[in-house]
């Protein structure tokens, strides 16, 4: 591992190096935060912006998480409004979902990167391949490059080297926007997304992690990880209570656990 995580670090830095100035797409997760550390280190802070899309598909607690991590990083910091929700495509919530949200971000990076004479980049990696990700082709079609992918690096050499870096989220649980909680097909509201946003945020509260509320109407589904599932069944009067709350009149607990990426098995059904 140690060899091949250098030698991907070796081809990471000769690619950053070539585009020169940079604009990372951040989200405050690890890959984007990696990312951005790393290019900061290579080519100087004046070289390297970190913007984040304020949208409400991304949790407020995920943008002011994200604002203060790249502050504490030393990262030069940006927010921009994206306007994916004035999009009819985006919100009808079909299977390219993802596709015009990463179309609409690029719609705010583009520009931005311009002015800068420099090239936006994201953090793919090489283990988001195989997954449905649409939005790496509406992100690719618009100019955006993926380094760690191009480096061959996974998420495991970026959580290792991030480690290494002292960046203090490298083992935060991957997560995804609030309309990843929706299935396809279901319409995407505002009041959809602040319901799973405050369902989550109970459950955060009650120490599980890695959760997922996927949104069926009246039905909550929780996802947790197996090991936290025991925990979960000792509470559920009181997770029950809590979200029938919020509106919902069932909540239910899937016993595969946390599967990202869950409701992309509906796709070509």
């Amino acid at each position: 591992m140690v060899d091949e995580l250098d030698s991907a670090l070796d081809v990471l830095e000769e690619i950053l190096l070539a585009m020169g100035s940079v604009v990372v797409g951040f989200s405050g997760g690890i890959d984007s935060t990696y990312l951005g550390v790393f290019a900061n280190k290579v080519l100087g802070p004046e070289n390297v912006l970190v913007v984040t899309a304020d949208s409400p598909s991304l949790a407020r607690s995920e943008f002011e998480e994200a604002k203060s991590l790249a502050l504490e990083l030393g990262l030069s910091f940006e927010a921009v409004l994206t306007r994916e929700f004035e999009m009819a495509e985006y919100l009808v919530n079909d299977e390219l979902r993802c596709y015009y949200c990463k179309s609409a971000l690029m719609d705010r990076l583009g520009p931005i990167a311009k002015s800068r004479d420099a090239v936006v980049i994201l953090g793919v990696n090489a283990s988001d391949e195989g997954d449905y990700r649409p939005g790496q082709i509406g992100a690719r079609e618009a100019g955006a490059r993926f380094p760690l992918l191009e480096a061959r690096m996974s998420k495991e050499m970026i959580r290792q080297h991030a480690l290494a870096l002292g960046i203090p989220i490298h083992d935060k649980p991957a997560s995804a926007c609030l309309s990843s909680r929706v299935p396809y097909g279901t319409a995407i509201t505002i009041a959809v997304l602040s319901r799973v946003e405050r369902a989550e945020r109970e459950l955060r509260l009650r120490g599980y992690r890695q959760v997922r509320v996927r949104d069926f109407d009246e039905t909550a589904r929780i996802e947790v990880e197996i090991e936290m599932m025991p925990q979960l069944i000792q509470e559920a009067d009181e997770v029950v209570r809590a979200l029938k709350k919020l509106g919902y009149l069932y909540v239910t607990l899937s016993l595969e656990g946390f599967v990202s990426g869950n409701l992309n098995r509906a796709i070509g059904r």
